[in-house]
C-alpha cells in the first residue's frame, strides 16, 4: 500500500522531535503509523502499541521501512512526549479541511471534556481539558484545543471557531459559551448559532426566564412566536419536549439585545417514568429568525457531541482510563484517539458499533486497510 495515497501524507510535515534524526534506529513515520494502526485496533497505551507491532510486524514490512524492527515501548512513549502537540494538531486540522466537510445545514456542537487520567495530584499537574467541535450529520470531529481548566473554554472556543469552516451550519455551545464576543464571532463567520443559557448569565437567563412566563401567563397569545412539541417513547419512559421560539422583533424583546440575536426559545421537557413524573425547563438564544424547526434541530443534536464523541472515546477508547503523562504524551495520544475514531466512524460497511469495529480491525487486516482509507475526501 501506499500510504501516500492515504490521509497521512497530512503527517509529513511533522517534525521528529529528537534532538537528532542522525542514526536513528526508527523514523517517524512508522513511528506514528504504528500507533493509529494499534490505535484503531483496540490498543490503549505504549506496551499494547509496541504488541500490536510485534503480531503484525511481517504485514507492516509490506508498506513500512521498518529498518530495525518494531520499536520498543520506551520509543513510542519518548517520541510522543516530545512531539509538538500543536503542530500534530495542525496536521490533524489539515487532514480534515481536505475531507471537505459539507458544512451547509450543518450542526456544529462545540463542547469540552476533560481526560481524568491525565493529571498528577502528587507532581500538581492539573487534568487535561480539550475543546471540542463535532459535526452532527458527517459524524466527524472537526477540531480540538487544549485548555488546562474548564473555566477557560470562554478563552478557547473563539480558537477553535477561527480553526473551522462554519458557514452555513448552526453552532449549538453549552452555557459556558453564551458569551457576546464568541455569538459575534459565529455570525461574522458565516454561521447560525443556538447557545444555552444558565445562571453564569444571570441577567440574560432572568429576564428570558420572565419573558417566557408573561407569555405562557397569556397563552402566548399577542407574541411573535412559534411552537412545536414532539413525543418519544424509549425504555419504559416517555418524554413530551415542547419547543417556543419568541421572535426578537416582539415587543417583550426590548431588553435582551445579543450580536446577531434573532429569537429565544425554551424547550419544556416533561418525563414520565412508572407513574412518576419530571418537569423541567431550559432557555436559549438564537440566531434563527423564527425557524422553530431549526432550532429543535439544534437543541435535539447537541447532544450527540456527548453520546458519540465523548462517550465513545469514554467507554470504546477508554480514554479517562489511560496514564499516559509524560511531556505532551497525554495530548498527542488524545489526537491519536481522535483520528482513528473518525477513521472507524467514516466507514460504513461494517454495521457494528465503535467497540467491534475496533476488534474486527485488529482481527482482519483487510478491514483494516479498509479504515485507513476512509481517510481521503473520496472515501469519507
Amino acid at each position: 500500500m501506499n500510504l501516500s495515497h492515504t490521509f497521512l501524507k497530512h503527517f509529513d510535515s511533522l517534525e521528529d522531535p529528537r534532538l537528532t534524526t542522525h542514526n536513528l534506529r526508527h523514523n517517524l513515520t512508522d513511528i506514528l503509523v504504528i500507533t493509529i494502526l494499534a490505535t484503531i485496533c483496540g490498543a490503549d497505551g505504549w506496551t499494547e502499541i509496541t504488541e500490536f507491532g510485534d503480531a503484525k510486524e511481517e504485514w507492516l514490512k509490506t508498506f513500512l521501512s521498518l529498518p530495525h524492527g518494531i520499536p520498543s515501548h520506551d520509543t513510542f512513549g519518548r517520541v510522543f512526549a516530545l512531539m509538538n502537540p500543536q503542530k500534530f494538531d495542525a496536521c490533524f486540522s489539515s487532514w480534515i479541511k481536505s475531507l471537505e466537510v459539507d458544512t451547509n445545514n450543518e450542526i456544529i456542537a462545540i463542547d469540552g471534556k476533560s481526560l481524568r487520567g491525565s493529571g498528577n495530584k502528587r507532581k500538581n499537574e492539573k487534568i487535561l481539558h480539550l475543546v471540542s467541535a463535532w459535526a452532527v450529520n458527517n459524524r466527524v470531529m472537526l477540531g480540538q484545543v487544549k485548555t488546562q481548566e474548564k473555566s477557560n473554554e470562554i478563552e478557547a472556543i473563539p480558537r477553535l471557531l477561527n480553526m473551522l469552516d462554519i458557514s452555513n451550519s448552526i453552532v449549538t455551545i453549552d452555557a459556558m459559551g453564551c458569551q457576546k464576543n464568541i455569538a459575534l464571532q459565529i455570525i461574522e463567520q458565516g454561521a447560525d448559532y443556538v447557545l444555552s443559557l444558565k445562571d453564569n448569565q444571570p441577567t440574560l437567563h432572568q429576564d428570558v426566564a420572565n419573558i417566557f412566563e408573561l407569555g405562557e401567563a397569556r397563552q402566548f397569545k399577542r407574541m411573535l412566536n412559534k411552537r412545536k412539541v414532539e413525543k418519544v417513547h424509549d425504555h419504559g419512559r416517555t418524554e413530551t419536549r415542547r419547543y417556543t421560539l419568541i421572535s426578537a422583533r416582539d415587543p417583550l424583546m426590548f431588553q435582551v439585545r445579543w450580536p446577531g440575536m434573532k429569537g429565544i426559545g425554551m424547550l419544556e421537557v416533561t418525563r414520565t417514568t412508572n407513574n412518576e413524573v419530571e418537569k423541567s425547563k431550559r432557555f436559549f438564544i438564537t440566531s434563527l429568525d423564527e425557524d422553530i424547526d431549526g432550532f429543535m434541530r439544534a437543541v435535539r443534536k447537541h447532544w450527540s457531541i456527548e453520546i458519540n464523541l465523548h462517550w465513545s472515546l469514554d467507554v470504546s477508547f477508554r480514554e479517562d482510563l489511560n496514564r499516559a503523562r509524560a511531556g505532551h504524551s497525554a495530548q498527542n495520544l488524545a489526537t491519536v484517539r481522535r483520528i482513528a475514531l473518525n477513521l472507524l466512524t467514516q466507514e460504513k460497511t461494517h454495521k457494528r458499533g465503535i467497540s467491534c469495529k475496533r476488534k474486527t480491525a485488529g482481527w482482519n487486516n483487510k478491514y483494516l486497510m479498509e479504515v485507513l482509507k476512509m481517510g481521503t475526501a473520496q472515501n469519507a
